[in-house]
């Protein structure tokens, strides 16, 4: 067996973990929403942040909500913000109180229901936000909330009749049937009765073969937290009978437990949260999904939380197997770095005998002869890796006690799905394991070092090659502050002034944050900025990035314009001078923006940008472009 040793940052690459739990990974999110459009799986939680007004207070702090979708259940797609508590016209700007939302479809529409604390007055008001697609999301929130609902954390029932009913909590559990349009209640409320005692939110209702399940989060001990509970009924309005607990009080003591009920694919889904990734604070939740099942006469089997999750890994990318099925032999799992949770798990291997298993992997590859460790330790080690049928040996050496990616040779490994076990077999000292491949290398390469003095745009024209100042940790919360004023303002205190141009691994402070410059090729025509920071294990988001090229030119090259687009706001300067500013929130599109006509000199010329974003993953593509609107490539790119 042939034995590699790579440097951690020889490539710049994501380690995201997906399929695991819990399933949202670049920022804190609660009361999920999972609901099924046009085959595709949306996921519309809360946003928990710590709260800018008032940091120091221990309660619960949301201002806007993201979106998320999945075909698969383990690979998610962060849409970015939809709603924010600025857009809502009846809503308290700086009242951080949006609580679980929900959205439904109707007629080709997408109406999200949502808490809010109102402008004037206590207590809390739920309203409706519109939006006529979700490729492209533009939620327009109504310009009054529902009339005659106060409370929080709504729910709209759809059932097969075509009848809508909107449920929420607050103050006890209470349901009312909608209007056709959606915008409103028929009727006085009615709150659901003849449930055991004890402090009740969060509602959600479903239906499945005929009988509609109300499900819950219930504090049924004095002093307790909470659990999830459901009771049954044949009728919307009820009355309901309690069946059951659905799932058990957190055994690490998270206070809330939030949740919706889904079928994706003929499988029965549980969506909840938990404190995974803030387990000193308990108001900052991360969204977890488990399989559930019915029994033959409807009612609900108890749902055990797992690490594991659901979904198939795909295992030619990194296998996260802290987020373990069984574990065993003194095996244990720990945070990498408990200053920062969210850089996830490894897997302690104190001595022989030690193991861990992860179901379902799924090996694409029937020619696959390498395995890749993520690990760390001052000595040799043995594993032995057994999938289904198949074992192998993996011997295995890393020095200084530093994480390595270590890749070994093997025979050939099984195609197909099966469960993957790894134990330690033998070892000189104790070993830590972050992840393994069953692969070269698992990570996709989104940039790589430059080996060559120079290099030329691709055959579209796009600048690859850049240094990159590590992000920039700012206090943004949202895109919806980048106005021109703003941006204007921000763009001018951070540029970072440059006498010459940085050196690969130069250091700068930047407003007390020491940070280094990084020479890259960017192995896509755009520059995955998000990408950057998650291999650095930086800040993905509330960030401002710096970057710099140099366009060398043989020739004087007239009518030219600079063409951008990023992810979100950036601005752009050509020799000192600024030439082209994008404004809003944007996504990052091909030539989203075009400059005035520019000269490229003879010579060498300095292209600068800056890119700043709040919730978004950052990224941006430029390219010149002559007045048809075709590329420019007759240039060079440097460093230096």
């Amino acid at each position: 067996m042939k034995k590699i040793l790579m440097p951690v940052l020889a490539v710049l690459a994501s380690t995201a973990a997906i399929a695991q739990n819990p399933i949202i990974t670049n920022q804190f999110t609660a009361d999920p929403t999972a609901r099924v459009f046009n085959g595709r799986l949306y996921l519309f939680p809360s946003h928990d942040i710590i709260s800018p007004v008032e940091p120091k207070k221990k309660w619960f702090s949301i201002a806007d909500y993201h979106m998320f979708s999945s075909t698969d259940l383990t690979e998610w797609t962060d849409h970015g913000v939809i709603l924010s508590q600025e857009q809502v016209p009846w809503g308290k700007p700086d009242g951080y109180s949006m609580w679980a939302p929900d959205c439904v479809e109707k007629d080709g529409k997408y109406y999200f229901f949502f808490p809010d604390a109102p402008k004037e007055g206590r207590g809390f008001n739920i309203g409706v936000a519109i939006a006529n697609n979700l490729f492209w999301p533009k939620f327009e929130p109504q310009q009054k909330p529902i009339e005659g609902v106060m409370g929080i954390d709504p729910c709209v029932l759809q059932t097969s009749k075509g009848e809508s009913y909107l449920f929420w909590g607050g103050g006890g559990l209470v349901v009312a049937k909608m209007s056709d349009d959606l915008l409103s209640i028929e009727g006085k409320p009615q709150r659901i009765a003849n449930l055991p005692e004890g402090f009740k939110e969060g509602p959600f209702a479903f239906e499945r073969n005929g009988k509609f399940y109300l499900t819950y989060p219930w504090v049924r001990e004095k002093e307790g937290t909470e659990c999830l509970a459901y009771a049954m009924s044949d009728n919307p309005m009820g009355p309901y009978e309690y069946k059951g607990i659905i799932m058990k009080e957190s055994k690490t003591g998270c206070w809330t437990n939030h949740h919706s009920i889904v079928e994706f694919n003929d499988q029965w889904y549980l969506f909840y949260h938990h404190n995974d990734y803030s387990p000193s604070f308990d108001k900052n939740r991360s969204v977890c999904v488990d399989s559930l099942f019915f029994n033959t006469d409807g009612t609900i089997q108890e749902v055990i939380p797992t690490l594991r999750g659901v979904g198939v890994s795909d295992a030619r990318k990194p296998v996260q197997i802290d987020r373990y099925s069984e574990i065993g032999g003194g095996a244990s799992i720990d945070y990498l770095d408990k200053k920062n949770c969210f850089l996830g798990w490894k897997t302690q291997f104190p001595s022989a005998g030690a193991w861990v298993r992860y179901n379902k992997v799924n090996m694409k590859s029937s020619c696959a002869k390498n395995v890749c460790l993520r690990m760390k330790s001052s000595g040799k080690a043995v594993f032995t890796l057994t999938l289904g049928n198949f074992k192998t040996d993996l011997a295995v050496e890393s020095t200084g006690n530093k994480w390595e990616d270590v890749n070994i040779e093997t025979r050939t490994l099984p195609e197909g799905i099966s469960d993957i076990t790894l134990t330690l077999k033998s070892n000189d000292a104790s070993v830590e394991v972050d992840w393994l491949s069953l692969t070269n290398d698992p990570r996709p390469i989104y940039f790589k070092k430059p080996t060559e003095a120079k290099s030329a745009p691709d055959a579209d024209g796009f600048i690859r090659r850049w240094s990159i100042l590590e992000p920039e940790k700012m206090d943004i919360r949202s895109n919806i502050v980048f106005t021109d004023s703003y941006l204007k303002e921000t763009f001018a205190k951070h540029i970072v002034p440059l006498k010459k141009l940085p050196a690969d691994k130069q250091t700068t402070v930047v407003s007390g944050q020491k940070l280094m410059w990084h020479h890259l090729e960017s192995n896509s025509y755009n520059a995955k900025l998000f990408r950057f920071s998650t291999m650095l294990g930086k800040p993905e988001y509330g960030v401002f990035f710096n970057v710099v090229t140099v366009i060398n030119c043989t020739e004087d090259i007239d009518n030219v314009r600079l063409a951008v687009g990023s992810n979100g706001a950036s601005q752009w300067l050509l020799n000192n001078s600024e030439i082209l500013t994008l404004t809003g929130d944007r996504r990052m599109v091909k030539d989203d923006g075009t400059s005035k006509r520019i000269s490229l000199k003879k010579g060498a010329n300095i292209l600068r940008g800056m890119i700043i974003n709040g919730p978004g993953m950052s990224e941006f593509c430029v390219r010149f472009i002559d007045e048809n609107g075709k590329p420019i490539t007759n240039f060079t790119i440097t460093n230096k």
